[in-house]
């Protein structure tokens, strides 16, 4: 089956040449009914095997993994325990791995990185093995991940469609079974967006829930780290090993734990249903199977005993203005760390420069804002407890949808697919994309479920609901890789 081609048929469960889940690969593993040495090399030959079509990675580490995934094996034969002893994991390439480039998407030759991220350094002390480094836009941009870095990253579910991005790699190499589990970014939905393409679990946890040091905070308080997984235990369980401060981190969000809201009951709660768009600038329109999945999410959590009533949040018309000085300075930010600048798309230089002027006042007065936008989004939880919309305003597009095309014009690309997952980042607060179901041409779409300051917990109790009764584990795309 060509890269192309649409088929409907999907495979249900595991066929032995993907990855099982995080949680049931580290049990296999403490149990010694495998191996670290032989699950990191499954893995790493997966990724061999797709990185010429599916194009997931950027970074491959076979000869440190495999060295790291004996030194699990011994660790594990002496009767040690930890979370993810052994297990293979992957990271977006905006986190810094000791000696491995961080490029974020970047044409050239980047420096390696002198030391881990504190969000790797806890994912090692946790016991994991990083096999490499996931495909991204060039500095988190565009929800299409694609770049002359290094090609086109394609959906599993589709080749000619795009996994979504900015956390493309990392989504596309999970929901293709190539790895269990992988940690994305998420600055204006850059989880939650590939989950809701790929048919994953995605997380964007509160702002300061997971460090990202050696960023004091990233994109001005706009971009957290968090999970993608095929299952609500699996992204809980690495939100939890990733979680945690590292001193001089700006924010640092009281401790929670999500495991342990897998499986627990939340109790009836009141549920607003958001179709609203958010203000945006250029036309958008909810796409009719896309709202489809979202009602069916709703009748699903009606009939989990949930009341679901039809409310918006009020985002106000200025409100985008607290998102666009910190995105744009933040793009210029990382511009400054590019060994050429001059190679990157014209795009990226326009958004650089457009940061350079948004610098001082404007940023200084979106940062000043974002209380008084807090107060105002969040009387929404004077009536509800969470609420529901959709991830995306449409399925997923093909992989060239914004080649070629100005800057004004991918920003209506841009504002079309997905206006309604970026008003969160600027919040500050969680918010989980659910798999939704699958358009009529087996496009995985999605919604997510946003909560109040440190809400993850019960956004993840009910996420948890959600998939024992809908069971979108079970459904995978049919392998064309």
């Amino acid at each position: 089956m060509s890269a192309g081609q649409l088929d409907d048929r999907r495979q249900r469960d595991n066929d032995g040449d993907r990855s099982p889940g995080l949680v049931e690969q580290a049990q296999a593993l403490a149990s010694g009914a495998t191996t670290s040495v032989a699950a990191t090399r499954a893995a790493l030959d997966r990724i061999d095997a797709s990185q010429p079509t599916l194009n997931a990675f950027k970074v491959i580490r076979r000869t440190k993994a495999l060295a790291e995934a004996a030194e699990a094996d011994r660790r594990i034969a002496a009767g040690e325990r930890l979370p993810l002893l052994g297990v293979p994991i992957a990271v977006k390439d905006d986190v810094d791995v000791a000696g491995e480039p961080t490029a974020f998407g970047c044409p050239g030759d980047f420096p390696p990185a002198v030391r881990d991220s504190e969000l790797v350094r806890r994912l090692r002390a946790a016991g994991a093995v990083v096999v490499g480094k996931t495909n991204s836009p060039e500095l988190g941009q565009w929800p299409l991940t694609g770049g002359p870095a290094f090609g086109y990253t394609r959906n599993p579910w589709n080749g000619d469609h795009t996994p979504g991005g900015s956390s493309g790699g990392a989504a596309a190499a999970v929901s293709a079974g190539v790895v269990s589990a992988a940690i994305g970014s998420d600055g204006a939905g850059s989880i939650r967006i590939p989950a809701a393409w790929t048919n994953l679990v995605g997380i964007k946890p509160q702002r300061g829930r997971i460090s990202t040091w050696p960023a004091a905070e990233a994109f001005y308080g706009l971009t957290v780290n968090g999970p993608l997984a095929r299952t609500v235990a699996d992204a809980a369980l690495l939100l939890d090993v990733a979680s945690g401060p590292h001193e001089g981190d700006l924010h640092t969000p009281a401790p929670v734990t999500v495991s342990d809201a897998v499986g627990r009951d939340p109790g009836p709660l009141r549920i607003a249903l958001s179709l609203r768009i958010p203000f945006t600038a250029t036309p958008t329109t909810l796409h009719p199977e896309v709202r489809r999945g979202v009602a069916r999410i709703a009748e699903a959590l009606r009939k989990l005993g949930h009341r679901v009533v039809v409310d918006d949040p009020d985002y106000g018309i200025m409100f985008g203005l607290g998102f666009l000085p910190r995105s744009m300075v933040g793009i210029d930010d990382w511009m400054r760390k590019v060994p050429d600048p001059s190679l990157v798309d014209p795009r990226t230089k326009g958004n650089a420069r457009t940061g350079r002027l948004l610098r001082g006042t404007p940023l200084r007065a979106a940062r000043a804002a974002e209380p008084r936008m807090q107060r105002r989004v969040g009387a929404i939880f004077d009536k509800c407890d969470l609420v529901l919309a959709p991830t995306t305003a449409t399925p997923p597009p093909r992989v060239d949808g914004i080649d070629g095309i100005s800057s004004w014009a991918t920003d209506k690309v841009i504002t079309a697919v997905c206006p309604y997952a970026w008003p969160w980042n600027v919040l500050g607060w969680p918010s989980v994309n659910v798999p939704a179901g699958f358009t009529s041409g087996n496009l995985p779409t999605g919604a997510q479920l946003m909560g109040h300051d440190g809400a993850e917990p019960l956004l993840v109790s009910v996420a948890a609901q959600l998939e024992s009764v809908l069971r979108w584990d079970r459904e995978r795309p049919e392998k064309w890789w």
